[in-house]
């Protein structure tokens, strides 16, 4: 679903870019990696807290960068609410 999500472009992925899109308002989730740094899921579950973003922290970031098809990603944004939702509820399934 997150492989789909990019192919339609309502996902961005990188620090930087997830970062900008919590800014804007325009992430409606952020996926952090489970295995990223303590410092990088603070700083994203803060700034999320502070815009009210749904903030989840799924897989490694081995896997978030293979569903993209890509090397090693930690945080991702997903720029969709349909997909947001959908993907929210496929995890918290998955837990």
């Amino acid at each position: 679903m997150i492989a789909l999500c990019q192919k339609a472009r309502k996902l961005t992925a990188g620090e930087f870019t997830v970062k900008q899109a919590i800014k804007e308002q325009a992430a409606y989730l952020v996926i952090v990696a489970s295995d990223a740094s303590a410092n990088t899921k603070k700083c994203f579950s803060d700034k999320c807290a502070y815009r009210k973003v749904p903030y989840v922290e799924w897989g490694t970031k081995e896997e978030l960068g293979k569903v993209l098809g890509k090397e090693i990603r930690a945080t991702v944004a997903l720029l969709d609410e349909n997909f947001a939702n959908r993907i929210s509820e496929m995890i918290s399934g998955i837990h």
